[in-house]
């Protein structure tokens, strides 16, 4: 991380283009402050299942988004809710990412988590799950604020923009939280085995 600049790595648990979760995530970007840029990842399309057979060979979109990654000093997810959990396409994503054991490009990674769904819960349940799914891979997940965006279809305007005023002022302090967490990972943290 440069003392000035902060990369976040943006990935949107959604494979549709006009998802609500795309949009949560390119309003993000676009309220970054100065000193945080965010590079929206598009490499989960190309992104085959899991499959040990495969890490022999690693499929170029796996180690593409590796590297994203791992020039990113913090993560940004926004994750849809899918049957009240995470999305197999995201899960899919952080299970190639977690390996290898030990040396995985999220140890260590500050993660911070929102979501948009059309139903009232506003992606509560996929994120509470997917904070699970980050102990395993010992990415330090921001505490909070959550960005919950219910109704999603009532947040943004018919160019894609993020009209809720809360979910604004959240993201910016999701923005605060990460460069905090990323200053402190880079203190050289010492994570117990």
């Amino acid at each position: 991380m440069n003392e000035d600049r902060l990369v976040v790595c943006g990935i949107a648990g959604s494979l549709r283009k006009q998802s609500w979760n795309w949009m949560l995530l390119r309003a993000a970007a676009l309220l970054a402050p100065d000193d945080i840029e965010v590079r929206l990842s598009k490499q989960l399309p190309d992104i085959p299942l899991f499959n040990e057979d495969l890490l022999v060979d690693e499929p170029p979109a796996v180690g593409a988004l590796r590297a994203e990654v791992a020039e990113a000093d913090a993560l940004m997810i926004a994750t849809p809710e899918y049957n009240g959990g995470v999305p197999g396409v995201l899960k899919n994503v952080l299970d190639w990412l977690s390996l290898p054991l030990g040396r995985s490009v999220l140890e260590g990674k500050p993660v911070a988590i929102m979501g948009a769904s059309p139903g009232r819960l506003g992606t509560a349940r996929s994120q509470f799950e997917l904070r699970n799914t980050f102990v395993f891979s010992r990415s330090p997940v921001l505490p909070g604020p959550e960005v919950l965006v219910s109704h999603a279809d009532q947040h943004f305007d018919a160019a894609g923009r993020l009209t809720d005023q809360l979910a604004i002022d959240r993201i910016g302090l999701l923005f605060d939280g990460l460069r905090q967490y990323a200053r402190l990972n880079k203190q050289e943290v010492v994570l117990l085995p």
